[in-house]
């Protein structure tokens, strides 16, 4: 059996990715047999072509990690083109691959290894300890500046809290305040802000470990008539929905029990000025 030296290939977590395999002879493979396999955990199916029967026509016994996700190229076969294309890669896509002809004399192995980079997301359904959305609001305020506050409340392992503008740039901020309830870690950030040209800022919370980020957001204005900053976060607009909510239910109730009123002190002083009326 011969086997080639190992290829890398590096690949952005979501993107789709060719791992490459093709003989140097450019040998016809439309009548031929090769398979893809990931060496762990346990030499998982991912790809097989079998003189024009493969795994995303008909044949069985691919893996369920990877059904759906890949497909080789059919018109590169006639050169000796064995490449395929894993679709949305993961994490777990990560390791070695081969990519064997088992009919060849002598038999041919090719090893590649795939190296999967996570992408900074929002991993709070699916990552156990991921920080959640941290909280926003004004703590107080000066004539010429306010002082925000942010939570980040139990996160593990310990986040990267920073308070940044629209713009991403990182603004200056106090020390982290930072306490533990078991393995949990809760940080409280400070900042100071004045007028700024960019009135809509964001408290960053990362976790490079689980490639996990995560923001809550505040937008602060400062009025030049009243010389008073006024904020509007998540927080405040989901209260201001649950006011406008209830008053949307509350109106047609308070009509209902005025009109009732109203009618009520009708009949009354119909009964003063008629006493053979019952009310």
């Amino acid at each position: 059996m011969l086997h080639s030296s190992v290829v890398a290939v590096a690949a952005l977590e979501g993107s789709d990715t060719v791992l490459p395999c093709a003989l140097s002879t450019k040998q016809n493979l439309v009548q031929m047999l090769f398979d893809w396999r990931k060496k762990a955990p346990n030499k998982q199916e991912v790809f097989m072509y079998d003189e024009g029967c493969h795994y995303n026509n008909g044949l069985q016994g691919q893996d369920k990690l990877f059904r759906g996700r890949v497909s080789h190229f059919p018109e590169e076969l006639e050169s000796g083109n064995a490449s395929i294309i894993i679709r949305n890669v993961r994490m777990a896509d990560s390791g070695e691959y081969t990519c064997d002809f088992p009919r060849l004399q002598p038999e041919q192995t090719f090893i590649i290894k795939l190296v999967v980079e996570c992408v900074l997301k929002d991993r709070s359904e699916e990552k156990s300890g991921a920080a959640p959305k941290p909280y926003t609001w004004i703590l107080n305020t000066t004539e010429d500046r306010a002082l925000l506050k942010c939570e980040v409340p139990g996160a593990s392992p310990k986040p990267k809290v920073e308070w940044q503008d629209s713009d991403g740039n990182i603004l200056p901020a106090e020390e982290p305040q930072v306490s533990y309830r078991g393995d949990r870690c809760y940080i409280t950030l400070l900042t100071n802000v004045t007028k700024m040209k960019t009135n809509l800022l964001h408290c960053v919370a990362t976790q490079e470990e689980l490639c996990h980020v995560t923001h809550g957001e505040i937008y602060v204005h400062y009025h030049e008539k009243t010389g008073e900053f006024k904020s509007c976060s998540g927080v405040g607009v989901f209260i201001w929905g649950w006011v406008s909510g209830v008053l949307t239910v509350a109106a047609p109730l308070a009509l209902f029990v005025a009109a009732k009123h109203i009618r009520k002190r009708g009949l009354l002083r119909e009964n003063r000025d008629d006493p053979s009326k019952d009310p």
